[in-house]
Formats: C-alpha cells, sequence, structure tokens
C-alpha cells in the first residue's frame, strides 16, 4: 500500500511532464506550420507551466464546479456526512469537504491536491439506492482515493487533459481560419500533417488518462474494502452501479476518470477510451479476495 502511494506521488510529476512534453510538440508543430521560429513553442510551454501549476490548486475546484456539486454540513444531510465523518476517523484522516451532486444516475468522486485538501461527492442517486452498508463501501472506496494519494493524480490529469484540449482546437482553428506565414504551411501534405498532429494530441492526452484511472480503481476498491472490512459491501455496491448505470446529466469526458462509475455515455470507441475497468471484474476480484480483508 505505502509503495503504491509512493508510485503515486512520483507519477504526478511523470504525468505533468508527460503533458508538458505533449503540450510543447504542438508548440513545434505551430512554429513549423506559421513560421513562428520558435515563439509559438516557448510560449505555449511558458503558458503550460504556468497553467500546470494553477491547476494544481484549483482542478479540484474546477472539477466541483463542472459537477454542478454543492458543499453540504452535517446537518443538510446528516447519513451521508457521518458516514464519510466516521470512516476518516477510522483511517486517522483529516474530514474532507462533503458534496451532493442532484442528479439520478448513481455516482461519487473524490478531487483535491492531497488529505489536508480533499473533498468528496455524491449523487442524490448514489443516496437513493444504496444500503448505508453499500453507501460506506462506495465512500470508503472514495477516501481510499484520497489516502493513495490518486486525487492529486486524477486531478491534475484531468486540468491537462482539458488543456491540451484547447491548445489543440486553438491551433486547429489557426489552420483552417488563420492562415500561415511561411512557405512550409503552402504545401497541404505538411498543413495535413500538423492538422493531424493537432487533432491527435487529445486523443492521446484521452488515452493517459484512461489508464491511469483504471489501475488506481483497482487499488481504491481494495483500499476501501480494508478500512471497513466489509468487501461484499462494495462489492454489492459497485454490481448496483452496474446494473442501474445511467449517463450523468452534466457529462464531461475530462472528468469522467474521477467518477466511480463511467458517467458517460457508451460511444464506439467507448472500450479505447474506457476510464474505469469493468464492474464485474473489480466485484470478482472483491469477492475472491475477501478472506484477505
Amino acid at each position: 500500500m505505502y509503495r503504491a502511494i509512493a508510485a503515486n506521488k512520483r507519477n504526478t510529476v511523470l504525468i505533468m511532464f508527460a503533458f508538458l512534453v505533449l503540450i510543447g510538440a504542438l508548440g513545434l508543430v505551430a512554429d513549423y506550420l506559421y513560421g513562428g521560429g520558435f515563439g509559438i513553442f516557448i510560449g505555449t510551454l511558458i503558458g503550460a507551466g504556468a497553467y500546470t501549476l494553477f491547476q494544481y490548486f484549483a482542478a479540484g475546484r474546477q472539477a466541483l464546479s463542472m459537477a454542478g456539486a454543492r458543499q453540504i454540513q452535517k446537518a443538510d444531510n446528516p447519513r451521508l456526512y457521518r458516514i464519510v465523518e466516521n470512516l476518516a476517523i477510522t483511517e486517522g484522516m483529516p474530514m474532507p469537504a462533503v458534496y451532493v451532486v442532484d442528479d439520478p444516475a448513481p455516482n461519487a468522486f473524490a478531487t483535491g491536491r492531497d488529505p489536508q485538501h480533499a473533498s468528496v461527492a455524491a449523487t442524490t442517486g448514489l443516496m437513493d439506492l444504496m444500503t448505508d452498508r453499500e453507501l460506506t463501501g462506495v465512500m470508503a472506496h472514495e477516501l481510499g482515493h484520497v489516502k493513495n494519494y490518486d486525487i492529486r493524480v486524477s486531478t491534475i490529469v484531468f486540468g491537462l487533459t482539458v488543456a491540451v484540449g484547447l491548445i489543440a482546437d486553438v491551433l486547429a482553428r489557426m489552420a483552417f481560419f488563420g492562415g500561415n506565414r511561411n512557405n512550409n504551411g503552402g504545401n497541404p501534405i505538411v498543413l495535413v500533417f500538423g492538422l493531424v498532429a493537432m487533432l491527435v494530441a487529445p486523443l492521446v492526452a484521452a488515452l493517459i488518462q484512461a489508464a491511469v484511472s483504471r489501475q488506481r480503481e483497482y487499488l481504491a476498491d481494495v483500499t476501501g474494502a480494508m478500512t471497513t472490512r466489509d468487501p461484499e459491501g462494495l462489492a454489492s455496491a459497485l454490481q448496483k452501479l452496474g446494473d442501474y448505470a445511467r449517463p450523468m446529466r452534466k457529462q464531461n469526458s475530462t472528468m469522467a476518470h474521477l467518477w466511480i462509475s463511467d458517467p458517460m455515455k457508451p460511444g464506439v470507441m467507448d472500450r479505447m477510451f474506457q476510464t474505469h475497468p469493468p464492474i464485474t471484474e473489480r466485484v470478482k476480484r472483491l469477492i475472491q479476495n475477501s478472506t484477505r480483508f
């Protein structure tokens, strides 16, 4: 467990570096197409670095805002608040901020940069569907993300995925509507290559996002089961999430990996960019290893 936490801290730096390389590559492509020397590359890299730092502190609040989450106190929802409070005490962790998302789709997520600045959120649909035992399992899973520092990695990935998409979109619009300032841009092959690079970059970012999320879901399942000593409770909750899954009202692919269950409506390329391992596999692992908890 402690090795996994240390690995997540290292992975934060590696992921930030990988995204900066991807963003820098977009800048180089733009410089080549539009004759900017290294001006666009340097500007993009500096901007990306500043944005990365900003996202480190702000991405958690941004995710909560995009989900439409509202913060609650114990008096607002004693059931959810006390479950989270008891789990935090059990783990010896700081009490995270608790949020509710008004959505009939059963789901939950955690965000923040560390246990001292963490937030957990649950949908109204989740609370309506789950028994206390199952809701405890779900929130233990989310606190597992906090304990394992998954929230730091996931939150930064969320912010940088947004950044790559925005930069690629701006550069693609420049290619179509802004013209170019050198002879290379006049070559249709070069222009097509540049456009392909700009369109592929967000797909690469999405693949990184999906890969980062899948393994962390398994680890959070294990951590949650160890916290409650009740893997069957979490397994039952996951089974319900699979049986009653429905898309969220506010869908956003950039934060899909934060939720315990995929909030997106399945598409043609769903399997390739799937941010979550199959529910059936997660349930199977919990039941098979129940005696170890």
